[in-house]
């Protein structure tokens, strides 16, 4: 009988592997979809400092949001892998003049400048990039489980509220700052992710053509 562990393995495999046969065509289309939705949530609109990714094997690209994120003037951030604490992740100032750097996983983030570094609490949205998720906003990563522990204390906030309600409590001006939004393509859902007790779920999920806002875990 396979453990937890190798059955989100497993479906970490196939999930990668079904998101990287979409075609450059679909991804583009899927894009737009997924920026047009997002320009249209009132937690989005009201954000002027949001975290987010840059896309790499068959992730949802974010670049049409990051477009006019900038337009707009909001400030936009990156997430490198903390040099000090290992596992975990620092949010670094992103735009058009950032000095850009590969990482030892070869992926793209910005160079290390301490004075562009944004702490998580003063972050009004973090965007997170998944692999699979579910109804209830259980997500299964990478692997490396550097979200879930940089967001632990987030989470310990979230859980004291069993009523927490993200949007509207966003519209309220009484979240738990940031606003935690997982970004899918719709084919990434599944009937039920194998969790464990330091998955950190997700309040609400975008993918491009559907908001879910989720049933969280406890």
């Amino acid at each position: 009988m396979p453990t937890g562990h190798n059955t989100r393995t497993s479906i970490r495999q196939i999930l990668r592997t079904r998101r990287k046969t979409l075609t450059p065509t679909f991804q583009k289309e899927a894009a737009e979809a997924l920026s047009l939705t997002l320009k249209n949530d009132m937690v989005v609109k009201k954000a002027k400092h949001i975290a987010l990714y840059l896309a790499q094997n068959g992730e949802l690209d974010l670049q049409p949001f990051i477009r006019w994120c900038w337009q707009q003037n909001k400030q936009l951030y990156l997430p490198i892998v903390h040099p000090f604490s290992k596992g975990h992740l620092l949010f670094l100032r992103y735009d058009n003049n950032s000095t850009m750097v590969m990482n030892k996983y070869n992926i793209e983030e910005p160079k290390l400048d301490v004075r562009n570094i944004k702490p998580i609490q003063q972050l009004d949205i973090i965007l997170t990039p998944l692999v699979a998720f579910d109804s209830t906003g259980a997500r299964i990563g990478m692997g490396g489980g550097y979200y879930d522990r940089t967001l632990a204390k987030w989470y310990e906030h979230y859980l004291k509220n069993k009523e927490y309600d993200q949007d509207k409590h966003y519209a309220q001006g009484k979240q738990y700052t940031p606003a935690l939004i997982g970004v899918a393509h719709d084919c990434q859902q599944i009937t039920k992710v194998p969790y464990e007790a330091w998955d950190i779920p997700l309040p609400k999920i975008i993918t491009p053509t559907r908001t879910i806002k989720c049933k969280a875990l406890g």
